[in-house]
């Protein structure tokens, strides 16, 4: 079990007229990260967010701040989404086909960069870029919209990374996952390597949703 387990609430889920509380949530509640999901209608059926809610929230937190771009030609936002404040900018390996520049880019900006993939891409599609990242997004669902069921073949993805990054001495690449995250499944995703654990649906349409975060931590024996 990761003893560096973070949350990583999705503003997706969220209450856009009301993104000070949502804040307010994670703070309250301890979460480590903030997850903002970007789509644009062209690379996965549904349109969100740009670098305007980035900009507008980052003066109002200190949490670590994680982009994750579902979209086409991301280079075209890089640069955007870190002026307005992102820590963490990450791009899907599907989406490019010259990962090594976006890359470059990400890290120019004064960003970590992280990859993703689909739930069908190979792992092996990033093996030869894997020793330039700080993060491996791994998607539990299909992406483009929230509130889907959880992959059980996740675990398995997730365990078979875990395992080549250590036999290939990549261990300071974090394991971040993505989609039907839930307090029922959450152990089992820690369990099988995970170090940060994206939750949209689950917290913010909790009843308690600071206690929701809370009950993150405590299951990944925080």
């Amino acid at each position: 079990m990761s003893q560096n387990f973070k949350l990583a609430p999705s503003i997706l889920s969220a209450d856009f007229s009301d993104l000070q509380s949502v804040l307010q949530i994670c703070n309250e509640g301890g979460a480590h990260w903030i997850h903002v999901d970007v789509m644009d209608n062209q690379f996965v059926p549904n349109l969100t967010i740009g670098p305007p809610v980035v900009k507008s929230l980052r003066p109002k937190t200190q949490k670590f701040m994680d982009v994750h771009m579902m979209v086409i030609d991301p280079e075209k936002l890089v640069e955007s989404f870190a002026k307005a404040g992102a820590d963490n900018i990450t791009f899907h390996i599907e989406a490019t086909d010259d990962p090594n520049s976006i890359i470059d880019l990400i890290k120019s900006c004064g960003c970590k960069v992280g990859v993703s993939l689909k739930p069908k891409t190979p792992l092996s599609d990033i093996y030869d870029i894997i020793d330039k990242v700080d993060m491996v997004l791994i998607m539990s669902v299909e992406p483009g919209f929230g509130g889907q069921g959880y992959l059980p073949s996740s675990n398995d993805r997730i365990s078979e990374l875990k395992q080549y990054l250590t036999d290939n001495d990549h261990n300071h690449v974090l394991i971040e996952v993505d989609g039907g995250i839930k307090l029922h499944n959450a152990k089992e995703v820690i369990d099988a390597g995970a170090d940060i654990l994206v939750a949209g649906s689950e917290v913010f349409k909790a009843d308690d949703p600071v206690q929701t975060i809370k009950d993150f931590y405590s299951l990944a024996g925080k």
